[in-house]
């Protein structure tokens, strides 16, 4: 390989760093404009949240479908990703648990619309689902499994069935402000503790 050819390899990669971080810039701008006005926002609001044109968001994200379906993938890595590192940097287990299953609350009752969207029946949205669970579900079992290991909690516990059961408190969330999902929740995971 002549010199040339690692210059421009070398030229190519912090482009690639910066379309990465304009990209996840794109996504987390959708993500947030999604909570406050459902995934049919229009994308100019989008575009204004995350100071570019509309362009720039059909050029990555030629169709809305595309940018839901980019959104929640972003956003399930995010959750995915967090698991490892809270359980490496949480004085506890079970303290890396709870706050992990805190930001799976955030995920599941931030997702105004999006629900009857992944039922529209659109081939796009078919495998999300899946890829949801093969994410997130390894990752609250090894939260579960350290936290029994260091004995704080009820040994023989499930991720999948956890996870529903949060699943189920966090329905009508978005539609009744009276209703709490967080501090339900935060009943359910203490009473994951181990009786003492």
């Amino acid at each position: 390989m002549g010199d040339s050819d690692e210059h421009g390899k070398q030229a190519a990669e912090p482009r690639r760093k910066d379309a990465r971080r304009n990209k996840e810039s794109l996504l987390d701008a959708a993500a947030a404009v999604f909570v406050i006005s459902g995934v049919d926002a229009p994308v100019r609001d989008i575009a204004a949240r995350a100071g570019v044109g509309v362009g720039t968001i059909y050029r990555h994200f030629p169709t809305r479908a595309d940018l839901i379906i980019a959104v929640y993938r972003h956003q399930v890595e995010a959750c995915a990703e967090a698991g490892p590192a809270l359980l490496a940097t949480s004085p506890t287990p079970y303290a890396a648990l709870r706050q992990w299953i805190g930001l799976f609350v955030d995920f599941l009752v931030t997702k105004h619309g999006l629900a009857a969207v992944l039922q529209s029946g659109d081939a796009g949205f078919e495998t999300l689902h899946a890829y949801f669970l093969d994410r997130l579900v390894p990752v609250c079992g090894q939260l579960l499994e350290a936290a029994a290991a260091a004995g704080e909690i009820r040994s023989g516990l499930e991720a999948y069935p956890l996870m529903r059961g949060v699943g189920n408190l966090c329905i009508g969330a978005e539609d009744d402000p009276r209703y709490d999902a967080r501090r339900l929740v935060e009943v359910l995971v203490a009473g994951l503790r181990r009786p003492i």
